[in-house]
């Protein structure tokens, strides 16, 4: 009785808001109607499938992007716009082809975003907290690194002679990036500062160090991480007084002087911040190294306008650089700090993550053609976020359901997490989030279990898809398939023979006519 006297309130307050907040040609069928058929009609092209060959493919992950945070993401966008927001899209909606992805790591049912990228980059299901080795390999076990390394879609591609390029919001040797090029058994390595000296002694090389030596001259390398490519306890040229921001390496090696050095004659460049780097121009560039914080970028509503590129100017620079080769390229886009909001329990900042990286998308479609430019968007894994509440239409993504627990009587946000640090009782109670600034930047949504960070969910992930061969994104796949298709829609790596017998036949159909006129002409003749 309690909780329909409550609905029956929270309806109350609702409507006596004034009217429902939706445009008034909702209220006519005709408006429903005429856009599915819109959307009807255009369903209706997909039926002649691009199978182009693909020159060119891009990635865009986002790390922890499940179909709640997408959803949470799109209402969003909309309401930047100062719109309502249910009916927004984002650029990922317009992709075609839609499918679902199963993120479980080979022994972990609720997977890391380490054991997930080697599926989605090399092909393979993994261990979790392992990059680029096989599940053969243990964690944190040097000696089962040899013999279990398997090899990424960013590999295939350049031994394909594309170019290859990697953009992140996180650290370049963070879990995602460094299993396109590492073989390490524990994503925690990101320098031999980092490593146990047993390892180190054992021959083991810590992440950083891969970067630069396992696929020589990656074209084109952006995002954090600084303080990994430098001596223990040099000063960072942006945090010089900051002992935090200090290099990690024990071997004393400067990476990026190593780098530097040995791209001198190769129109390389080097920066580590937003000036310089829009400084540069593209076609006198043909390697990219860009390392912007000593650790991971800032959170996007932080960002320095003036210091830090977002990630849509990276993607830019990135694409306008790799596209000069006419083979072709693979680009690796992580938006990897959606992850350590939701970790954090602060949904807008994951959200605003989201929507920057939906951003990214779309400029990225603008460079570039679904003629000859498979683009994949898809993430990693899910986290414990949802929102919920029977929210009326255009209400605040951020903001409060319209109703009061029957439990505590207490108002409480829509946006919940299952575990997490925004857990806080007072006086034994349920902290009443009215009297906090809930929508604020850095407000931890309450969770329903107390932890110091959330985890992850367990859900698959949605895959979008365009371009060539996008078509065979379909379904419901194990999250290792993606890079096969992808592969396989740019003939690069194990997938070449329908390329090669496609080619020939196409060869053979374009000399029939040609071999035909000679046979007329030799019988006329004779």
């Amino acid at each position: 009785m309690k909780v329909t006297i409550l609905l029956i309130c929270s309806c109350l307050v609702w409507g006596g808001l004034g009217k429902p907040q939706f445009p008034d040609q909702e209220k006519d069928p005709l408006f429903w109607n005429t856009w599915a058929q819109r959307t009807l009609k255009n369903a209706l092209t997909l039926q002649k499938l691009n199978q182009n060959t693909a020159k060119n493919l891009i990635l865009f992950l986002g790390d922890g992007m499940g179909i709640p945070t997408v959803t949470a993401a799109r209402i969003l966008k909309g309401q930047l716009s100062r719109q309502s927001g249910e009916e927004t899209q984002l650029e990922m909606d317009y992709f075609p082809f839609v499918a679902l992805s199963k993120t479980y790591n080979t022994n972990a049912q609720v997977s890391d975003s380490a054991g997930t990228a080697t599926a989605f980059l090399c092909g393979v299901k993994a261990n979790e907290g392992t990059v680029g080795v096989s599940a053969a390999a243990v964690r944190s076990q040097c000696n089962s690194t040899q013999g279990n390394e398997v090899t990424s879609i960013l590999r295939w591609a350049k031994e394909a002679g594309k170019s290859v390029g990697i953009v992140t919001t996180t650290r370049v040797n963070h879990a995602t990036p460094s299993a396109a090029y590492a073989h390490c058994v524990d994503r925690d390595w990101y320098s031999d500062g980092e490593m146990p000296a047993e390892a180190v002694q054992a021959g083991c090389k810590d992440i950083a160090r891969q970067l630069f030596e396992n696929i020589p001259d990656i074209d084109v390398i952006m995002g954090g991480g600084r303080k990994y490519m430098f001596p223990k306890n040099q000063s960072d040229v942006e945090y010089p007084g900051e002992k935090k921001h200090f290099g990690t390496r024990i071997d004393r090696r400067n990476l990026v002087e190593e780098w530097n050095n040995r791209m001198k004659n190769k129109n390389a460049h080097y920066v580590w911040n937003k000036k310089e780097l829009l400084s540069l121009n593209p076609n006198s560039v043909d390697y990219l190294l860009g390392l912007f914080e000593p650790g991971d970028l800032p959170y996007d509503l932080e960002r320095n306008n003036e210091t830090d590129p977002s990630l849509t100017e990276m993607v830019e620079v990135a694409i306008k650089i790799l596209k000069k080769n006419p083979s072709g390229f693979y680009l690796l886009v992580e938006g990897g700090r959606i992850d350590h909001g939701h970790h954090d329990g602060k949904a807008k900042q994951a959200l605003h993550e989201a929507v920057e990286m939906d951003r990214a998308i779309g400029h990225a479609g603008l460079m570039t053609s679904i003629n000859d430019t498979m683009t994949v968007v898809t993430a990693d894994h899910s986290h414990m976020f949802n929102f919920g509440g029977y929210t009326p239409r255009g209400n605040t993504i951020f903001g409060l359901a319209p109703m009061l627990s029957d439990v505590d009587q207490k108002p409480f946000t829509a946006i919940l997490y299952g575990n997490g640090p925004g857990f806080k009782v007072v006086n034994g109670l349920r902290e009443n989030v009215s009297t906090l600034d809930y929508e604020e930047n850095n407000y931890k949504a309450q969770s329903a279990v107390p932890l110091s960070i959330e985890t992850h969910g367990g859900e698959d992930v949605a895959v979008f898809a365009k371009g060539p061969m996008a078509h065979l994104l379909h379904g419901v796949h194990e999250q290792n398939y993606i890079p096969h298709v992808m592969a396989y829609a740019a003939c690069i790596g194990q997938n070449r023979d329908h390329c090669m017998s496609s080619s020939g036949a196409s060869s053979l159909s374009a000399a029939l006519p040609s071999l035909t006129a000679l046979l007329t002409l030799i019988r006329l003749l004779c």
